[in-house]
């Protein structure tokens, strides 16, 4: 199948949607250039260093190991701040026991059925390593490199530009493939994030972010209460693996129908059959708008307890809401407190999993002299 050209030739423009900015967050300092300090190594003596930046009222610790965003601290409604992603105080943690807490995800975001797929008539085999699928990019996927990282001043923002170059076979991936993502903190209450990616040999490539939030605070307890919509009236149903089955499914009269802001919890145990594979939720949403040549509002959540609020834009077709259903209380996050089923949620903008073997599903190949491009968009507000 080609490429889809609007995902990956389009350039992505700034994003349309209205900043629900915090109170005086539009009159905020301008963001401080940010600063570098080392947080550990790993097990080869590799450096692994942390940035430290603050804009528009946000604040955020990024690690060069997976581009994990190990922090981030936005004010509620009375303006008090509170970090409201799941991370690790250190790095021992992040390399042995991380659920992809707040990485960068990549060659391709989510699972490929039995982690092989044909591309112009070629058979390639993955990294198997879950069940037997591959899931984020394999064994040691984007999440689990060291990226390079710059940081920039433009104006009021302030942000980093991560690099990593993937190589030929990694993973079983054909091509080398050489990523930027750049983090950009706005004066206006907004996290954005641009990917872009080239590669020498034809491929495929879904990247994405897996940051885990609750906004009522990191290890603050379920986000259950949470208030969600997702702008999707179809979703992919799978199979016993999280493998999607082809089929876009309605969700009307499901659990699924998030077209309405409800509260997680409300359909979480209903008994769809659905819920039963995965737990929970754990499922891409098929997002009404499909692929945009520029971010657009897709799905808000809310805390009811602190106010605050969350607006995600992006130009990608797809957004896996995943509800925390594995985390199961063995794992101690950065405030010392353990996280159980249900204490963190995921918003994943992507491309559909397992694409490369439906060929009805949007592209995600990329050919040489062709620069993929995606940006997505948070915008957070009390």
């Amino acid at each position: 199948m080609e490429l889809n050209r609007r995902t990956v030739i389009a350039g992505a423009a700034a994003a349309g949607v209205a900043a629900t900015a915090f109170g005086g967050a539009a009159q905020a300092a301008p963001g401080r250039r940010p600063v570098k300090e080392l947080f550990g190594r790993l097990a080869d003596g590799t450096k692994v260093y942390r940035w430290s930046l603050a804009n528009g009222g946000i604040r955020m610790k990024v690690l060069s190991y997976g581009g994990v965003v190990q922090t981030l601290e936005v004010p509620d409604a009375r303006g008090r701040h509170a970090n409201v992603v799941a991370g690790f105080g250190d790095i021992d943690d992040y390399v042995a026991k991380s659920p992809y807490f707040g990485a960068l995800i990549g060659r391709y975001g989510n699972r490929i059925g039995k982690g092989r797929f044909t591309l112009d008539g070629t058979a390639h085999q993955l990294s198997v390593n879950d069940g037997e699928n591959s899931l984020h990019g394999g064994a040691k996927g984007f999440d689990k490199r060291v990226w390079d990282v710059e940081p920039f001043t433009d104006g009021a923002d302030v942000g980093l530009r991560l690099y990593y170059t993937s190589v030929d076979g990694e993973m079983g991936y054909p091509g080398t493939l050489r990523s930027k993502v750049t983090y950009t903190l706005t004066r206006r209450g907004e996290w954005r994030i641009d990917y872009e990616a080239t590669t020498d040999r034809a491929t495929v490539v879904n990247l994405t972010s897996h940051v885990y939030w609750n906004l009522a605070g990191e290890g603050s307890g379920t986000i259950e209460d949470h208030e969600l919509t997702i702008a999707a009236a179809r979703y992919t149903p799978t199979d016993a693996g999280l493998i999607p089955t082809g089929e876009l499914a309605r969700v009307a009269g499901t659990p699924f129908d998030f077209r309405r802001a409800k509260p997680i919890g409300r359909d979480i145990r209903a008994g769809h059959e659905q819920q039963v594979l995965a737990k929970g939720y754990d499922h891409n949403w098929v997002l009404d708008k499909g692929i945009t040549a520029r971010p657009e509002h897709v799905a808000t959540l809310r805390d009811p307890r602190s106010g605050r609020t969350l607006r995600i834009a992006t130009d990608q077709p797809g957004l896996q809401f995943y509800s925390g259903n594995f985390l199961d209380g063995t794992l101690t996050g950065t405030g010392g407190r353990t996280y159980r089923q249900g204490d963190a949620l995921c918003l994943e903008t992507q491309h559909f999993p397992d694409s490369p073997n439906h060929a009805a599903f949007p592209s995600t190949v990329l050919r040489p002299g062709q620069t993929y491009r995606t940006s997505t968009v948070h915008t957070f507000g009390a």
